[in-house]
């Protein structure tokens, strides 16, 4: 009897691994956490510098970003009587990130004279980009 338990308890292991392979195979892995780089619609043009600017070119901003100072001066070459930019950074206007919900940097947000948002860039830009997007959104 001690043979036919051994063949038994092997068959119960092969019946278990094969249902463990089968399960594994058919659940499928949470998906890995994701940074949301979602772009404000609207902003409060009293949050910021110079409210009644026609244009407002807000560049989302951290300290321990590597590329956050080159978009703030490229930035800075766009900006004009009607076009105010401003540099919100993260460790010091924390509560102005949170309020619009950026995650990530550096973003550059156009916005009208009503605050509303009429185009984006994230990550490394050029003046000459920047420049273009300003003149279609103005035309736009």
């Amino acid at each position: 009897m001690s043979a036919d338990r051994l063949i038994i308890a092997a068959a119960i292991v092969v019946v278990a691994v094969i249902v463990a392979l089968s399960v594994r195979r058919w659940r499928r892995p949470d998906a890995p956490t994701q940074v949301s780089r979602a772009v404000p619609s609207q902003l409060d043009r009293a949050d910021f510098d110079r409210p009644g600017a026609a244009w407002l070119v807000v560049v989302f901003t951290s300290a321990t970003c590597d590329t956050c100072a080159g978009v703030v001066a490229a930035a800075q070459r766009v900006a004009g009587d009607d076009v105010a930019v401003v540099d919100v950074e993260y460790q010091t206007q924390r509560s102005v990130h949170e309020r619009y919900r950026i995650e990530a940097v550096p973003m550059v947000v156009f916005a009208d004279a009503g605050g509303a948002v009429r185009a984006s860039r994230l990550g490394p830009v050029t003046a000459a980009e920047l420049a273009a997007v300003l003149t279609a959104a103005r035309d736009g």
